[in-house]
């Protein structure tokens, strides 16, 4: 292996430069021979900023100039760090695969592109041959390179601005960040490719404990996305297909565009003893403080049925206490699915969970009762809710009921339907308003966690104007938004580069292991 020496010799001016050659300090750096590019791209770098040429220039001239000549030193950096560990690649005595087939031929030289965040690289290694049989180079699988000319890094960034625009706009990122064109379905297929382990990272994931007071909470909702024609479920594509007009809708249809993601959440609770007053405060109380959320832990999807998310999101919460030495809580907004699963999984697993309906969900319920008996506006509607909620809150759900009943008799039968929804809301989930217990103990009674978590990871990006989704490509980013919202992208991203690692290069060689020299 050549190498070289590269010599700096630093002049000391003054202002004026009346001293010139006054102070000569010297310093020379050992490089090997495939990095002195890079020595003398940035030597030169330094010399034109110290020169006439930049003099004149605007800062954002400078900057743009430094940043361009920067990424091409690093580039020229990369380039020869990888030259030189081609050098110093060793033949290797025996190089086998998976199925014990020995290479005995070796090729050197054997060259590839890498597309990085700072430029196009060159990676040269040996490769070992046998005829019928493909090539194996131990070298990829110590730089972990991937199958596809793009680096792990460009990849990466490509996950990450994948989640917060569009796929194009995720182009554009790339190039602004690192001077790379890169297309926008290769954005899309390397953001589907960054998501395929989140599940199993988190199946292979032990939360940190929590306090045994702290109860455990779970939550579950839906967000629809608009699809492709292709990534509709089937009843849904076939409710689309069966529209009677092809250019509007028909009393009664509706598009029949979306698919629903699910989204679960699995969060610790600090509790907080309330009063019906610290829920719908009289005038001049000031409300305590509720219960306190943290730990949060979120999972979406739009490929995975409803029943799969909630089986995912119990699965969480046992980990989280596998001795089930807590209390179990699970708020809902009444859908009748949800319920059923979450008692299923409750019963799998041999654990008490206490359900609870969203309060909120049952004021709008209140609300709706209301307009059928009161004009739309009257103040006096307010009151009623408001009484009503009270004596929910309270535990008066049969004076509520019987409040709303005695009113139907009043109403017409075709502008009732807002008491009758009602009356059955409360009557089907009677044992679930237990609003009650719930203040004494200090639990929320809202579903305000997975709803939230429905609007910043669902649809800040996924329900914006225009948008029309492919099914791997909406899993992916929903995926990859709620492991970002957890927290954990960057423990993510390191497991997920083993995994790559083993699918591509370990399980390719003799006994799973790598040869080495």
């Amino acid at each position: 292996m050549r190498g070289g020496s590269f010599g700096l010799r630093f002049r000391v001016l003054t202002p004026d430069r009346r001293e010139e050659g006054a102070s000569v300090a010297s310093y020379v750096l050992d490089v090997s021979e495939p990095l002195l590019d890079a020595c003398e791209q940035f030597a030169t770098l330094v010399d034109w900023a110290g020169g006439d040429a930049s003099a004149g220039l605007t800062h954002a001239e400078v900057e743009d100039e430094i940043t361009e000549r920067i990424r091409e030193s690093a580039r020229l950096v990369y380039q020869g760090h990888l030259d030189l560990r081609a050098e110093r690649e060793p033949r290797l005595a025996e190089v086998a695969d998976a199925a014990g087939v020995t290479r005995e031929r070796v090729e050197y030289g054997r060259g590839r592109q890498l597309t990085t965040v700072v430029g196009e690289v060159t990676v040269e290694r040996i490769a070992y041959r046998s005829q019928g049989h493909p090539d194996l180079k131990p070298a990829d699988a110590q730089l972990n390179l991937p199958v596809e000319h793009h680096s792990h890094g460009v990849r990466r960034l490509a996950a990450l601005e994948s989640t917060r625009g569009s796929f194009q706009q995720a182009t554009d990122a790339i190039f602004r960040s690192t001077g790379q064109r890169v297309g926008k379905r290769q954005v899309e297929a390397m953001t589907v490719a960054a998501a395929r382990d989140v599940e199993a990272f988190y199946t292979n994931r032990r939360p940190e404990p929590a306090e045994p007071e702290m109860v455990l909470a779970m939550s579950a909702d839906a967000k629809g996305i608009v699809m492709r024609p292709d990534g509709l479920r089937a009843a849904t594509a076939k409710a689309a297909a069966s529209q009677k007009l092809a250019t509007r809708l028909t009393a009664g249809e509706k598009r029949n565009k979306k698919r629903m993601a699910e989204v679960v959440a699995v969060f610790d609770v600090a509790c907080a003893v309330r009063s019906v007053a610290d829920i719908l405060p009289p005038q001049g109380y000031t409300p305590r403080r509720g219960p306190v959320t943290s730990g949060t832990w979120l999972a979406a999807s739009v490929e995975r049925e409803a029943a799969d998310m909630i089986t995912t999101m119990a699965g969480e919460a046992h980990r989280r206490d596998p001795t089930q030495q807590r209390v179990w809580i699970c708020l809902v907004d009444g859908n009748a699915h949800q319920i059923d699963r979450v008692t299923a999984e409750a019963k799998r697993l041999g654990v008490k969970v206490t359900i609870i309906v969203d309060f909120v969900h049952v004021v709008e319920y209140l609300w709706a009762a209301a307009w059928c008996l009161y004009p739309r506006a009257d103040p006096a509607a307010e009151t009623w809710v408001r009484r009503q909620a009270r004596a929910l809150l309270s535990g008066n759900l049969d004076e509520v009921l019987t409040a709303l009943t005695s009113s139907v008799a009043g109403c017409e039968r075709t502008g009732r339907t807002g008491l009758d929804k009602a009356i059955g809301y409360l009557t089907r989930h009677r044992s679930r308003l237990g609003y009650p217990t719930a203040l004494a103990r200090g639990w929320p009674i809202a579903t305000g966690v997975v709803e939230g978590a429905c609007r910043h990871v669902v649809a800040d990006r996924l329900d914006v104007t225009g948008a029309r989704w492919g099914l791997a490509g909406a899993e992916a980013v929903l995926r990859l938004r709620a492991l970002i919202s957890n927290g954990d992208f960057q423990a993510y991203w390191r497991w997920h580069l083993d995994q790559e690692h083993q699918r591509i290069h370990r399980s390719r060689y003799k006994n799973n292991t790598v040869p080495t020299a």
